[in-house]
């Protein structure tokens, strides 16, 4: 079966719809996106109307949406499968979620061997670039959301969009919804700060300061987490060339598609584009998101590193070569402590700037990954 994933507003289904009309197989297209949780009954359901549309050795297509909503859904789909495999009939199922951790769970747990996966992430600048012919600045500041781009020449309803429409429903349907979450006042506290503080490192215990919660930081961490499956936000572990010492250490948070930090922020594109602070945070979150992605395909691992006032950035683990990279977006000098330092301790393949005097920023959003780390 085919397994379709990625966040929301990102035309999994639309792309899933375009290619059943164009095909001569019955289609059976059911969806378990609704403010309540179906059971596997419904699978159960959908499954059997779709068997019935099977007319000869041509067989059908069924598609089922928002499957992660249904708990131990991977068990039912798996034990139909496997009765549609006994049985050899020629059904083809495509199975589509919006969380895609989730989604890469239940697959783990119970249908191994039965599937192949089509992770779709943000869109990237060159797919907005070529939809929509949006330059980098627009890039930058309104994300990768085609749903929302028809919307930038009114911000009002662009911001709306994406706080209403992607970031609440997100919130409230991929995470709590599904997830047991005690304090989800808290949760969304904490996504409002991942979004204010992208590209900068922050403690569990500063987070805790700024939230003013009695929480603790195994709470935020797992709400961080909760949050990255939703494919909203994410925490880079420092690279320290030791798992465990990554996983002990304060995360940079990073949003995984700037529309979030822009819509959050309630900044124009004209007054973002005049506050040098912000669009700078707003191009190193750009950088991370391109490569945050990346990671999420498989295609990397993505970390950050600091060592007392040195720091890099962002550094990219892929083949067994790592890559350092630091983000400018202002004049820079070429060689940066923060990457000398790095080099002499860890001896990357490659030291790269963007932004400033290095790499455009445009160019690197332009070229996939592994043109640079590979």
């Amino acid at each position: 079966m085919q397994v379709v994933a990625g966040p929301r507003q990102v035309g999994k289904t639309t792309m899933v719809e375009q290619v059943a009309s164009e095909l001569t197989l019955p289609v059976t297209f059911a969806t378990a996106d609704e403010p309540s949780l179906r059971g596997t009954d419904w699978i159960t359901q959908q499954w059997e109307a779709a068997r019935l549309s099977i007319v000869g050795k041509r067989g059908a297509v069924l598609v089922l949406d928002e499957i992660q909503k249904i708990p131990h859904w991977s068990e039912t789909v798996k034990r139909l499968w496997d009765e549609d495999s006994r049985a050899k009939r020629p059904l083809r199922v495509v199975v589509l979620g919006s969380a895609p951790l989730l989604i890469a769970q239940g697959l783990s747990e119970s249908l191994a061997g039965r599937f192949e996966t089509i992770t779709m992430p943000h869109w990237s600048f060159p797919e907005m670039q070529s939809a929509f012919g949006w330059n980098v600045d627009q890039y930058l500041f309104y994300g990768g959301y085609p749903g929302a781009a028809p919307l930038i020449k009114s911000p009002d309803r662009w911001r709306h969009y994406v706080l209403n429409s992607l970031i609440e429903t997100s919130i409230a349907r991929d995470v709590l919804l599904l997830t047991r979450v005690d304090k989800p006042a808290l949760l969304r506290r904490l996504f409002d700060l991942a979004c204010q503080y992208s590209g900068r490192e922050l403690s569990f215990t500063k987070m805790l300061g700024q939230l003013q919660d009695a929480g603790n930081t195994v709470t935020l961490a797992h709400y961080l987490e909760l949050l990255e499956r939703a494919g909203l936000v994410c925490g880079l572990q420092k690279y320290a060339g030791d798992t465990a010492r990554q996983r002990a250490s304060s995360p940079k948070l990073q949003v995984l598609n700037t529309a979030l930090m822009s819509a959050s922020s309630k900044r124009t594109f004209k007054e973002a584009r005049s506050d040098p602070s912000f669009w700078g945070h707003l191009v190193e979150s750009a950088v991370g998101a391109h490569l945050s992605n990346a990671a999420l395909l498989g295609t990397c691992e993505l970390f950050y590193w600091r060592d007392g006032r040195y720091e890099v950035d962002f550094v990219v683990s892929s083949k067994r070569r790592l890559t350092a990279i630091e983000v400018k977006s202002g004049p820079a000098p070429v060689y940066h402590s923060g990457t000398g330092a790095f080099g002499k301790q860890f001896a990357p393949s490659r030291t790269l700037l963007v932004g400033g005097d290095g790499i455009p920023v445009e160019t690197f959003l332009t070229k996939p990954i592994e043109h640079w780390v590979g």
